[in-house]
């Protein structure tokens, strides 16, 4: 055994540290096609410290940059970085002005590592200031300086601060960008939350004048029932509505961030509306009655923020500021004042609210039976249902590997049997599909219910009471790679998009990419998962392999899916914008305007052949 010595005890510097252990800080180092991959994170990072400049009352216009090649650049037209205080604020760890609660009272950034992260993981970072007709430039690469302007030089220009940046690519995967419609949604929410303020994105101006009335107008999917409800106070907005849907949509903010995973000031508001609504009716109302359909903003404002990572999107903080007031006492009494008042003096959309929560009261009611049924026939499918191949590890237990536990979706008895055979019992369980399941666009939750199929998906991911109780932190979709297995990946899309969006947002849904090819020859075997990669394998086996082209999962033996299957499977993230367009694409694609789609397929068909066509040529 290796010995255990002084000399095995290492103190990391600020830059070393960020750059061994960049998911401490960022997140996910992916590769910019998800919304919560590590570079918005950076991006985010250089933003906020010019949102704050804005909060503070300097800086009506923030000017945003990405070229090409994935270069960055934020100029603000706030006070600028103290010229004397420009290497400490982007390369000294624990340093910065938020500290102190006077100037920066609100604000997003607090601990000193926002820009120093995005500083040790960048190849190239540079960061200039304007103050008082003098300005002064500093460029970085991986954290260390490259060149430094010594002393400030005259420059006549607007007062403000520069960075500019591009990620190390020896850290990032070499494909990484940016994607053009993550970083503009992220512009619109920065305007909403701070109406009079221009962002301006390669050219693209984004300035809101409603602010959370704003969001709600552009994001929602359904029609509001009325309103919406717009509240504003000191450190507090709220925009409400509700719908004709049975889920529940929040969008909720600290400071200016993002909390998309909620946190303390989301269920402050949930218990909080609870509470007013049923003071004003006079009546003892569910909560999911009085929730159901509800689509909501939240803004907050705070001092000292907690989050519960470095990422920021999940609040932690049960107080406003420190030795202050709980945060859940601080929206309750806000909404009880607030709200109460609203609805006495809006007695039309008073009304409407308390008819959308006696129309969820009687769907409650008339969904018991239902429900019992399917609750009995889910607890005798754990027993008996034999398309279900349970694992030992769940993700809404205690079990150490929790964090792996997978569900496999598959179609046919012959798919199913091979995953069966060549899974992790310990962490991989198999549903076994009947064929193709009902396309459920458009229809309502009691669907999930009668439907038996539906029924004991809905038992076996433990999701009847909500995401909380979701048994598998990975859900994966694994159909053939033919027409028949798209059209079932589509309808289970939709089941999960109608149904458990949540499951999506929070990231636990996948699709399983198997290989089409098999190219070997007697020493070597290589999988492909498209027509180019066969060309590679065949240039470095010969012409003469073998190639093999696997037209179903079951055609896969159990030996080889165990690869396909085991550390390095190949998974797709299911995602989706939130907004109108998922309606609408659902509606397109899985709804009965039969003639409009037939004659979208066509069209594309038609440009796809005649591009083959020119090829040939």
């Amino acid at each position: 055994m290796a010995e255990y010595t002084e000399d095995d005890i290492k103190s990391l510097d600020w830059r070393e540290h960020i750059r061994l252990r960049p998911g401490m800080y960022i997140g996910k180092l992916g590769d910019g096609s998800s919304p919560d991959d590590g570079i918005y994170i950076l991006l985010k990072e250089v933003i906020d410290n010019s949102i704050d400049e804005h909060i503070m009352g300097h800086g009506k216009e923030i000017h945003i940059e990405i070229d090409d090649q994935g270069r960055v650049e934020v100029r603000d037209f706030g006070r600028g970085i103290p010229l004397g205080k420009l290497y400490d604020c982007a390369a000294q760890i624990n340093t910065g002005a938020k500290y102190d609660s006077e100037a920066f009272k609100k604000s997003v950034g607090l601990n000193g590592v926002g820009i120093k992260a995005v500083n040790a993981l960048a190849g190239f970072f540079e960061i200039q200031a304007w103050r008082d007709g003098q300005t002064k430039a500093i460029e970085f690469s991986k954290g260390l300086v490259v060149e430094e302007m010594k002393t400030p030089r005259a420059e006549v220009a607007e007062s403000g601060t520069r960075l500019a940046f591009e990620v190390d690519r020896t850290i990032f995967p070499a494909r990484t960008t940016f994607k053009v419609g993550f970083v503009e949604r992220m512009c619109r929410y920065y305007s909403y939350l701070n109406p009079g303020l221009t962002l301006v994105f390669n050219g693209k101006r984004f300035k809101s004048k409603d602010g959370l009335l704003d969001l709600l107008r552009e994001e929602m999917e359904h029609e509001a029932l009325y309103g919406p409800v717009h509240l504003k106070g000191k450190d507090i907005e709220i925009a409400f509505t509700h719908t004709a849907e049975s889920g529940e949509e929040y969008y909720t903010f600290v400071n200016g961030q993002n909390t998309t995973q909620g946190g303390t000031h989301l269920a402050a508001f949930r218990e909080a509306l609870v509470q007013v609504v049923r003071g004003f009716f006079k009546k003892q109302y569910d909560p999911s009655d009085i929730r159901a359909g509800i689509e909501a903003a939240i803004v907050v404002r705070i001092e000292e923020p907690v989050f519960e990572s470095q990422t920021k999107t999940k609040l932690g903080s049960a107080t406003v500021s420190p030795n202050g007031e709980s945060l859940r006492t601080f929206i309750g009494n806000f909404l009880k004042e607030h709200l109460d008042n609203y609805l006495h003096r809006n007695p039309q959309a008073a009304e409407a609210m308390q008819k959308r929560i006696l129309s969820a009261e009687r769907e409650r009611k008339d969904m018991k039976g239902i429900q019992k049924i399917a609750r009995e026939r889910a607890r005798q499918a754990k027993v008996h249902n034999k398309k279900l191949r349970d694992c030992r590890a769940h993700f809404d237990s205690k079990h150490k590997l929790r964090e792996a536990s997978t569900m496999f979706i598959t179609e046919g008895d012959s798919a199913s049997g091979s995953i069966t055979k060549s899974r992790d019992v310990e962490t991989q369980a198999v549903f076994s599909l009947r064929g193709k399941p009902l396309n459920t666009f458009g229809l309502g939750k009691k669907v999930v219910y009668e439907n038996e199929e539906f029924a004991l998906l809905q038992a076996a991911l433990g999701v009847e009471e909500g995401i909380e109780g979701l048994r598998y932190n990975r859900v994966v979709i694994a159909t053939d790679a033919d027409v028949d297995g798209m059209h079932i990946r589509l309808l289970l899309l939709t089941f999960f998009l109608q149904f458990f969006p949540e499951i999506i947002r929070e990231g636990h849904l996948f699709i399983l990419q198997t290989p089409l090819f098999r190219v070997r020859n007697k020493k070597e075997t290589i999988y492909c998962y498209d027509e180019e990669a066969k060309e590679k394998a065949l240039n470095k086996l010969g012409r003469g392999s073998e190639i093999t082209r696997f037209k179903g999962l079951g055609e896969i033996s159990p030996d080889e899916f165990k690869f396909m299957i085991g550390p390095e499977m190949r998974l797709d993230p299911v995602e989706f914008e939130e907004g109108k367009g998922v309606k609408e694409l659902l509606a397109f694609y899985m709804g009965k305007n039969t003639p409009d789609r037939q004659e979208f397929i066509i069209n594309n068909l038609r440009e796809d052949v005649d591009r083959q066509v020119g090829d040939a040529a």
